[in-house]
């Protein structure tokens, strides 16, 4: 090698290895910065499979008790019966029709299952029901047994004041043992208060996580110390989607009976009214009722009338189906629209952003 060539060698030398180290820096820093993205990328995909796994798993769709449905939509639980009044099963969608108002709406949801209620056995423990006391208990431990394992289920016991009879840290169970002692622990004497146990009733449905919200109301239908108004627990019922059955049980010297409440009771909310000759038929219209509650349609639809008015829809529910002859459905009558969003909520809203 030259002298010059020597020269330029090592004037050149020093400078390569400066630009080595620089691509060897730069090098580190590109590998750093696909790597890190590399991490970020696998993290934010776990994450969200994670998170759509967890609503997965949370979704009420996939809970069996709960039905997913859109705000604005409609819920009927539908009983049908034939001509001899015997339950019937196996029908589908198409066999239905709903009108609200008159006009018709489209099902959106149809299911025939057996799904768990929340359930409240409101029982009458006035002086007059003293004799009866037995075998109201009966009836409702039989109910007791014959519904969903399920259910989440509550006593109200009444006479002139109103109580819940399972402790105060238990509101619901399923267990028959708790119900029996739940029942039996109030003494059948006083005046009777049937609306103010109806009203503390549906308030407590509200409280249980269950789709449908049911009453077994056990009473003479009398009431001489309430101080809410049949037409205000009417009113409460239909807003709170509650369907109640009522059992009459009094004799013939009860003055303060009342079957005609207990009949509006049921009818308006789409349950049944049972008048019993005897006491001892308590059992088996128990266990009828249970059935019922187990072998009820659910139907679904969103109203073609949207309007936030809060007016009373009158609800017509009908069931056909080639060779089962007239079907009739019980249901509730109508509903509640929902009410006007309230002005102040837009004038306050309004203020606050300024």
């Amino acid at each position: 090698m030259s002298q010059n060539a020597f020269s330029v060698d090592c004037a050149t030398k020093p400078l390569r290895i400066v630009r080595q180290v620089k691509e060897a820096w730069v090098r580190k820093r590109l590998f750093g910065f696909l790597y890190l993205l590399t991490l970020l990328i696998l993290v934010f995909t776990l994450t969200a499979a994670t998170a759509q796994e967890s609503v997965r798993r949370q979704s009420p769709s996939d809970d069996p008790f709960v039905i997913s449905v859109h705000v604005n939509m409609v819920v009927l639980h539908a009983t049908v019966q034939d001509r001899k009044n015997l339950l019937v099963s196996g029908l589908d969608k198409q066999n239905f029709q709903i009108f609200e108002d008159g006009v018709l709406q489209q099902i959106k949801h149809f299911s025939h299952e057996d799904i768990p209620v929340t359930v409240g056995l409101v029982i009458d423990n006035s002086g007059s029901m003293k004799p009866k006391r037995s075998d109201v208990i009966a009836a409702s431990l039989a109910f007791a047994r014959s519904s969903n394992p399920r259910d989440q289920m509550f006593v109200v016991n009444f006479n002139e004041k109103v109580s819940f009879a399972l402790p105060e840290e238990m509101p619901f169970t399923a267990n028959v043992t708790q119900l029996e002692i739940a029942l039996s622990k109030v003494a059948a004497n006083g005046q009777t208060a049937l609306y103010d146990a109806v009203d503390a009733a549906l308030d407590h449905l509200s409280k249980g996580n269950r789709d449908k919200k049911v009453l077994i109301v056990i009473s003479d239908g009398g009431d001489n110390a309430s101080k809410h108004k049949l037409e205000s627990i009417l009113a409460t019922a239909k807003r709170a989607d509650a369907i109640i059955y009522s059992i009459g049980i009094f004799d013939e010297q009860d003055e303060d009976r009342n079957p005609g409440v207990l009949k509006r009771l049921a009818q308006e909310t789409g349950g049944e009214a049972f008048l019993p000759e005897s006491v001892k038929d308590v059992v088996p219209i128990c266990e009828r009722i249970a059935r019922d509650i187990r072998s009820q349609y659910t139907l679904a639809y969103v109203p073609t009338n949207n309007s936030h008015d809060g007016a009373y829809r009158v609800l017509q529910v009908r069931a056909g189906a080639p060779g089962r002859g007239r079907l009739s459905v019980r249901t509730r009558n109508g509903y509640f629209a929902p009410g006007p969003t309230p002005l102040s909520t837009t004038s306050d809203n309004h203020h606050a952003r300024h």
